[in-house]
């Protein structure tokens, strides 16, 4: 059964988290929406990246904020207990545009998200042999 509009508006300001850690360059935020054992798949600039979200919260206390950043949030899918998100990134790290899937849950009546899967946008990877 498909959720109501409270429930997706309540999907988008957990997702909110996601966005302020990324444009903050402060994870801490982001910690309150992932739950401990959320994942993470994609790749960075050519490179596979994959397993703990801990990888996620050092990439971006490490890149910092960016005034260029730029971020929109897709509520894809609610359902009663599952979610989709997905979230368009522009100037990551002052270079970096993403595409980011995250699959939440309702766990506790509250949305955490469990699993985190991005695409790079070619046009904005970073070429290791260069």
């Amino acid at each position: 059964m498909r959720a109501n509009i409270e429930e997706y508006k309540a999907v988008e300001l957990a997702a909110m988290n996601f966005v302020r850690s990324v444009a903050e360059g402060n994870s801490s935020y982001a910690k309150h929406l992932f739950i401990d054992e959320a994942v993470l798949f994609g790749y960075l600039d050519g490179q596979l990246e994959h397993g703990s979200i801990e990888q996620f919260y050092r990439n971006v206390d490490n890149v910092g904020p960016d005034s260029g950043f730029k971020a929109r949030i897709d509520v894809i899918d609610v359902e009663e207990t599952l979610a989709v998100v997905r979230v368009l990134e522009e100037n990551w790290g002052g270079r970096i545009d993403f595409t980011d899937y995250l699959l939440l849950m309702k766990i506790g009546g509250e949305w955490k998200c469990v699993a985190k899967a991005y695409n790079q946008n070619s046009n904005t990877i970073k070429n290791k042999e260069k």
